[in-house]
C-alpha cells in the first residue's frame, strides 16, 4: 500500500447500521456509568447487585439458572458468589433435585438488602428514565425488542 492509502480513513462500504450500533454502545456505557455510581453507594458491586436483584423475592435457583438470568459470565459468577457468601448474603447448598447442582438463595440478610437496595435503585433510575414520556419508552422498548429478536433469529440459523 502507498503511504497515502494508509493515512486515509476507511469509509467505503460502511454499513447503514453503524451509527445505530455506536449509539447503542454509548447508551450502554452511559447507563453503566450512571447506574454503577449508585450501586457502589449502596455498598455493592454491579455483579453483586445483579445477583441480589435476581434472587430477591424468590426461593432461589440453581447456579446455572442464576447465570442465565444475570449479566454475569460463568467465570466471574463463582467469585461473586464466594464474596457474597462470605458477607452472609447468600447460601449455597446441593440442589434437592440433583445433588450435582448448587442451589443459591438469599439469606435473611440478603433478602433485607434486596428490600432496601432494589426500590432505592429503581427510584434512582427513574430520575433518568423519567426524562422520557411513556410513548417514547414504548417505542424504544419495541425497537430494542426488534433488534434483540433479529440477533436471536440469526443465532438460530
Amino acid at each position: 500500500m502507498s503511504d497515502a492509502s494508509q493515512s486515509m480513513p476507511y469509509t467505503a462500504n460502511i454499513p447503514a447500521f453503524m451509527p445505530t450500533l455506536r449509539q447503542l454502545m454509548r447508551c450502554t456505557q452511559a447507563f453503566e456509568r450512571y447506574s454503577g455510581v449508585h450501586i457502589k453507594q449502596l455498598g455493592l458491586t454491579e455483579s453483586q447487585f445483579d445477583v441480589v436483584a435476581t434472587l430477591g423475592n424468590t426461593p432461589g435457583m440453581t447456579c446455572k439458572e442464576l447465570g442465565e438470568r444475570t449479566l454475569i459470565t460463568k467465570g466471574t459468577l463463582t467469585g461473586v458468589l464466594d464474596r457474597m457468601e462470605a458477607r452472609g448474603l447468600i447460601t449455597r447448598r446441593a440442589d434437592t433435585v440433583d445433588a450435582r447442582r448448587m442451589h443459591i438463595a438469599l439469606t435473611a440478610a440478603g433478602q433485607a438488602m434486596f428490600e432496601e437496595v432494589f426500590p432505592a435503585h429503581l427510584k434512582y433510575l427513574q430520575r433518568a428514565f423519567g426524562r422520557m414520556d411513556p410513548t417514547e419508552l414504548d417505542r424504544l422498548r419495541d425497537g430494542l425488542t426488534t433488534l434483540k429478536d433479529a440477533f436471536d433469529l440469526e443465532l438460530a440459523r
